[in-house]
């Protein structure tokens, strides 16, 4: 008998907690597929809108690496705001939780002050550009071709075909030597030659070599200068070339002046 009267006390109070149960259910359910609908409506919507800045900024003509870089800064700002929105929607106090997420960023910031500088530096060169994907730096005691600039890092390819990852925060903090921006280079070349040598036909020589070559400009014009007089005459060679050109343009310059010295008889000084 009191086994029985024990079940059924049990059975009741079940009843009681599957009715309240069903009660907050039914109560809450309204917030639960309202809050629902708001995120996926508002994750269509950020969608379209994302496409559609992307969009405006190709448009605009805008650097591909800053479009990019707005519009992701844009997307996690709306998708913010969405959540917040949707916890609010579901009777979460908001305050608190802003309170949180804002004590665990001052944390996470703390931990990750090399990253925040790399990052703040990769803003800095999108939105300064000292230089452009495709440009070739000096910077951080490396060169190389510009491969990517990312929010962190920017990958410089090195002349030997290394992948470089240099920080963006100390690329943005030191001296940046931007070799292709302007469009041209001066090669810088020198020889020497004896005294004995007739310095009008070498340099007559040279000259000739500069006008010939198509690929050495005529703007600015280049110079045969002579720069030193030691044991040996010293001559600089300084053609201007496009920067594309520059690799190839001293090895076929030097290569030609030394065919055509040995034509003329004429003997290069051997420098120590």
């Amino acid at each position: 008998m009191f086994l029985q009267s024990s079940l059924d006390v049990q059975t009741q109070k079940i009843s009681t907690y599957t009715e309240k149960l069903w009660q907050i259910i039914i109560d809450y359910s309204p917030k639960l597929i309202s809050a629902f609908i708001i995120l996926f409506v508002g994750l269509y919507l950020i969608r379209i809108v994302n496409r559609l800045i992307r969009r405006i900024m190709l448009k605009r003509e805008l650097d591909p690496t800053l479009s990019k870089f707005l519009a992701d800064i844009f997307l996690w700002i709306l998708r913010a705001f969405l959540f917040v929105a949707f916890i609010s929607k579901l009777g979460i106090e908001t305050s608190s939780f802003v309170a949180i997420l804002g004590a665990a960023g001052l944390a996470v910031g703390l931990s990750l002050q090399g990253s925040l500088s790399n990052f703040a530096g990769g803003m800095l060169i999108i939105l300064f550009k000292p230089f452009r994907v495709g440009d070739y730096i000096e910077a951080q005691n490396v060169s190389g071709e510009v491969s990517e600039i990312q929010i962190f890092v920017t990958k410089i390819i090195g002349a030997n075909n290394q992948t470089i990852y240099v920080p963006n925060g100390a690329l943005s903090n030191g001296t940046i030597v931007n070799l292709s921006q302007a469009g041209i280079r001066r090669v810088d070349l020198s020889i020497a030659i004896s005294y004995n040598a007739n310095l009008l036909k070498v340099k007559e020589i040279i000259e000739r070599i500069l006008s010939e070559n198509p690929k050495i400009l005529t703007n600015p014009v280049p110079r045969v200068d002579v720069i030193a007089l030691a044991d040996h005459v010293k001559i600089a060679v300084r053609p201007w070339v496009s920067f594309t050109d520059y690799p190839v343009i001293a090895a076929e310059t030097l290569e030609k002046i030394k065919l055509e010295l040995d034509a003329a008889e004429i003997a290069l000084h051997p420098v120590a």
